[in-house]
């Protein structure tokens, strides 16, 4: 078997340079493109450990004492805990991207009958591999920047009404600054379906609001206190009822930004 040793580092190389990228893009490092290249420079020549009659375990221990050294040469050294996070995005990116070669080489260069497996003799070449592993890692980038960003902003809220809790997964929404005028608190808008059985017609009361293009008179409930995973018990709020479905997939209540000042 022949192997070009110039070719596995070249593409080793090009591996640890998206990996090490897109690592510095997930955790906002701000890391300048020589240290990153010098990184994967240090990556693609570990690449001769392969070559070396290591045991199982003790390649294992040479590959993360390898990984470890690439990681600080690219982020530098702050403390452990530093390190160890760029270490566990590195090898998670590292994962996914791996994962999802090895998929599309299964799918390309195999092919089944029933259960049975066997090789149809094509392969996904080098080229193909390096184009579409940044958009397979910029896929992944902008998923987790929303997952971030999602979850951030996501709260578990406990609504008390005589004596029952009403248990809502919230969001807090910087348009959401609604005030009842006559009580001075804060609206909490909650999809109406999430507070059947709790309240009637008899317990609303109608609060002017006011957006930019249009005027109209909101149902809100008086409730004893609300918690807020995070931000702990507010009683200065009052619920405002919305009768159509929030469109935040498992979000039921809308919550008001001005809580954070509490």
């Amino acid at each position: 078997m022949k192997i070009y040793i110039d070719l596995l580092l070249f593409l080793n190389f090009a591996f640890d340079f998206i990996l090490l990228m897109t690592t510095s893009l997930i955790l906002k490092r701000n890391t300048k493109l020589l240290r990153i290249f010098i990184g994967a420079l240090i990556g693609s020549i570990t690449i001769i450990v392969l070559f070396i009659p290591f045991t199982t375990l003790s390649l294992f221990i040479v590959k993360i004492f390898l990984s470890i050294i690439i990681i600080i040469s690219t982020f530098g050294f702050k403390d452990i805990r530093y390190t160890l996070n760029n270490l566990f995005y590195f090898y998670i990116t590292s994962i996914l991207l791996g994962g999802f070669m090895y998929y599309l080489n299964v799918e390309f260069s195999y092919k089944n009958i029933g259960m049975v497996f066997y090789h149809k003799g094509i392969g996904t070449n080098y080229l193909f591999i390096l184009v579409v592993s940044p958009i397979i890692l910029l896929l992944y980038l902008k998923a987790m920047k929303k997952y971030k960003q999602d979850n951030t902003l996501n709260y578990k809220v406990d609504v008390y009404i005589r004596n029952k809790v009403i248990k809502l997964n919230g969001f807090m929404d910087t348009g959401n600054t609604l005030i009842d005028p006559y009580s001075n608190k804060k609206i909490i808008i909650v999809y109406k379906k999430r507070l059947e059985n709790i309240v009637n017609d008899s317990n609303y009361f109608l609060v002017p609001i006011e957006s930019v293009n249009n005027r109209y008179l909101l149902k809100c409930i008086k409730v004893d206190k609300v918690y807020i995973e995070g931000l702990g018990i507010r009683k200065d709020v009052v619920i405002g009822i919305s009768n159509d479905k929030i469109k935040r997939n498992g979000i039921d209540c809308i919550l008001n930004y001005l809580l954070l000042e509490g």
